[in-house]
Parts: C-alpha cells; structure tokens; sequence
C-alpha cells in the first residue's frame, strides 16, 4: 500500500464569501464524527484573523481551529492551523509560521510569499491525514477570487492535494444565495469545479419547503447537489473567528430580564481575542455592550479595554473618538476599569518603541495613566498557557482574592513600573506578579486572556459590581460541551450526512 493509500481523506467546506459559517459548519462537523467514533481533527492551512489560542506546547493558532479541535476532543496543535495571519493595519499583518511569529507580510507581497508557504501547509496537513481517520479542512473567504487563486493556500488546492471533495457553504440571510454559489462554482476553473460535490445553504429563516423551485433550478444548472439547508441558529454559544460577529452582539436583554450589571467593552479597530468576553454575555442579568465613541459609552459598571493587535495604532484612534477622555472620567468618578492585554497597555502611562515593532522605530506615546506602568515592545512575543490566582484584594477585586485562575498570554512587550514604589499585581501566574491594579483596586489590568472564563471569579466579580441574582448553573466548561452538542444536533437534523459520508468514503 502506497503513502498516500495511508492517508485519511479529506472533506474541504469552502464558502461563498467570508462569514457565511464556514468555522461553525467545521465545527458542527467535528463533534458530529467524533460522536460517531470516528477519529476526526481540523484544519485550516491559512487563517486571517487577531482572535488567537495558544496549544498545550506554547505555539499560536487561529482561535476557530481550537475550538474545532475541543469539538472533536482534541488538544489543538500547530498542525491544524499552520499559516496564520494577524492584521495590523489595512495592508499589513504579522506572519504566525507552525505558531512562530516570523515576520510581516505586506499586502502586495501576499501572492508570492503565500506560494512559498504552501509546502508547510501541506506537510502539516499530511501529518495530520496520518494521524486520524478524517480531516475536515476549512476554505478562508471565496475559492472564486480569479485574483487570488495563485496565492490560494486554503481553499481548492487543499482539496487537489488531497483528490478530496468540496462542500460551498452559501449564507442565505446576507440575500441572492443562488446566485452567489452558482458564480462561485461557475468561477472556479474546471479541475476545481470537478471536486465541488455539495452545496449547503446556511442561516435560513423559515420554511425550508419553499426553498424547492430554488433548490431544483440549481442542482439542474450545476449537477451538484444540496446536501442541506441549515436554519438560523440564536445563541451558537461556540467562540467567533471574526470580529464581524460583534456587530450581532451586545443587544438589549429581554423584557423579563433586568440589567443588574452594565459593561462596556470599547471595541478596537483591531481587537483581538473578544472570546474573552463571550461567558459575560451568557450570564443573567448582565448586558455587554460594544462601544465605538464616547457618545455610546453612556455609564457602564465596567469599562473594558480589549485586547488589540495593534496598541499604538489603537491608542490614537482611541483619542480621536474621545473614548480616553470617558474613560478617564469614568475612572475619576470611581468606575471600575479593565485591561486585558494590549488593554493593560493603554492603561499605563508610557508606550515605548525603540525598534518600532508596532509604530515608527523611536516612538514613545502617553498612555491614559490609569496604572503606574509603561510598556516596551521588542520583537519577541510571549506565548504560553498559564495558571495562578487573584492577587489583589482590593476594590471590586476583594470578594475574588486567592481564587484560582487559569487562561493564555499572547502578546508582544512586557510592562514593567514606572516608580520605586511597587506595582500592586492583580495576578500571581506560577508564582509570579502579572498585571497590575490601582490603589483602590478600581483600575486593574492583566496579560492574561481567558480570565472571564474562570467561573468563580467571575461570579466574584458580578457581585462586587451589582448582581443580585445567581449566576449560570453550569460551569462555562459544560456550557461549551453543551453547545457544541445543540450544534451538532442541529446540523444532524438538516445536513445529508449519509452523503457526506460516501463522499469521504466512510
């Protein structure tokens, strides 16, 4: 038998654009065969994206792919998500190489240096195709870009490599569905369009039975089935890769449900890793709400700074929508006041970069000076998962000390204090300070992401800021087992999956 005979099969769900629930379907897909006993992983060959997860041994992947691992009950590996790319402004992005950062790519050098990259992509997914049953491997935006396609790393060269079949998801609530998977196939050249063997049309509101004509007329023109119409599904409850999902968030809660607990998370240009914030939107009683001006701030009971790709780039569209100066005076009125990484950042009082890994080599910027640190960045980039607990036992902070936590550091510069007199930790992670807090405990800041997620301090932390009434009772680990299982079961019942099974040769 043959290398390649040894090689489990691979089934690419490619889509008609970006967010038309690619990741999710992955998702879905994922803990669907797991539950049937098959050894299933994911992958992406190329994500772009600033939400990020650290795997067990320290290396960066696209946060999509992590969760698509935890579907499939599996620890997430450099493997799965090999190229990963982390916008900085419009025509740049840090370069993630099998979780390295290793340098950035401009966008006019994007082509050529992504045909580079394909041998990594490819080995990656090999290993994996060696080591399970069956791979599941997720398109990033269109396969149909004439433009891209010498370039193209994740989506029909996958499927080549692999002599696998596609899927084109197609999301039915943006309008023109047919229209859009008809030119995504009819664009594709004719190799590709030979392994497009399914079409699935997602988020669909209402009947699906007066989807017929529609549905006929296109397997008619294109001989390629519809193997499911998916409905739209409130509260997925699994983690988002796009920060387009945020302009679906923060809606008012119902009309049975009082706000006890108002929190504002000030929604960067390049925000990352806004998953950090997702248990808080779950919780009864609790409305978070992302903000944009100083006009939306309004009078929250937190103030959230997020982290972000780019701080110093951040920190000047910050001051531009007047969003320092709520803040600001929000402190000053004795709110309380969150950072969480590049959040820790603009809290401090100084942004140095002498070698100008994020603004022109030399520059030193004020920070908002809520927190008596400053910040050099340097070229290397902490990535770790990391354990400890709360430091602090001030403020807000006070009903959560010694508690434990548990999260991930990503992030480029170390903060250090600006004065003799110690910087209180929020934090003790492996034994060491992280973060820092003010005096009376109202403005605290941390390196750690993940920290929301911790179910005890976070309900610590509700109640210091005005929650009367319980929290959720399941912890946000079984909430997320939970929610993959209503996906799955979802996808079960308006997917084809004994098709989509002979197709992979199951």
């Amino acid at each position: 038998m043959s290398d390649e005979a040894r090689l489990a099969p691979v089934l690419l769900v490619a889509g008609t654009a970006s967010s038309v629930g690619k990741s999710v379907l992955v998702t879905a897909l994922c803990r669907i065969f797991r539950q049937d006993g098959v050894r299933i992983a994911p992958f992406k060959a190329q994500n772009m994206s600033n939400n990020a997860a650290v795997t067990p041994d320290g290396l960066e992947i696209g946060r999509a792919q992590a969760e698509q691992a935890r579907a499939a009950g599996l620890e997430p590996t450099v493997e799965m998500n090999p190229v990963l790319l982390k916008p900085q402004g419009d025509r740049t992005s840090q370069l993630i190489l099998r979780g390295r950062p290793a340098g950035r790519l401009h966008s006019a050098d994007f082509p050529s240096r992504k045909r580079d990259l394909w041998p990594d992509a490819a080995r990656a997914l090999d290993e994996l195709r060696a080591r399970f049953e069956l791979v599941i491997a997720e398109g990033a935006g269109s396969p149909a870009e004439p433009n891209l396609r010498a370039g193209d790393l994740a989506n029909m060269r996958v499927a080549r490599h692999a002599r696998g079949p596609a899927l084109i998801v197609g999301d039915i609530d943006r309008g023109g569905v047919f229209a859009h998977l008809l030119g995504t196939l009819e664009l594709l050249p004719p190799e590709d369009r030979a392994l497009v063997r399914g079409f699935v049309i997602n988020r669909f509101r209402g009947d699906p039975s007066l989807l017929g004509p529609a549905i006929e007329e296109l397997e008619e023109r294109t001989r390629v089935p519809v193997l499911g119409v998916i409905p739209w599904i409130h509260d997925i409850g699994v983690a988002e890769e796009d920060a387009v999902a945020l302009d679906r968030s923060g809606g008012p809660p119902s009309a049975a449900e009082a706000t006890e607990v108002d929190i504002a998370v000030v929604q960067l240009p390049r925000i990352a890793n806004f998953d950090d914030f997702d248990p808080l939107m779950r919780e009864p009683g609790v409305r978070v709400r992302y903000v944009r001006s100083a006009e939306e701030f309004g009078r929250p009971d937190l103030a959230v700074l997020p982290g972000t790709k780019a701080t110093a780039a951040d920190l000047g569209w910050l001051r531009e929508r007047r969003l320092d100066r709520a803040i600001e005076a929000h402190a000053a009125a004795g709110g309380a006041v969150l950072g969480i990484c590049g959040g820790l950042q603009l809290l401090g009082e100084r942004l140095i970069d002498e070698d100008g890994v994020e603004a022109a080599p030399g520059t030193a910027l004020p920070g908002l000076g809520l927190l008596p640190i400053e910040t050099r960045f340097s070229a290397g980039k902490t990535t770790r998962r990391a354990s400890g607990e709360v430091a602090a036992s001030e403020g807000p902070w006070a009903a959560a000390a010694g508690l434990p936590v548990e999260g991930y550091e990503i992030h480029m510069g170390e903060s250090t204090q600006m004065r003799e007199d110690a910087v209180r930790p929020l934090l003790r992670l492996g034994g060491e300070p992280d973060g820092a807090i003010s005096a009376d405990g109202r403005v605290a800041g941390t390196y750690l992401h993940g920290l929301l997620h911790n179910d005890e301090l976070r309900a610590a932390l509700l109640r210091a800021l005005g929650r009367r009434g319980a929290g959720g009772d399941v912890s946000e680990e079984e909430r997320r087992e939970q929610a993959f299982d209503r996906l799955a079961a979802t996808v079960r019942e308006h997917l084809d999956l004994r098709r989509v099974r002979t197709l992979v040769g199951l």
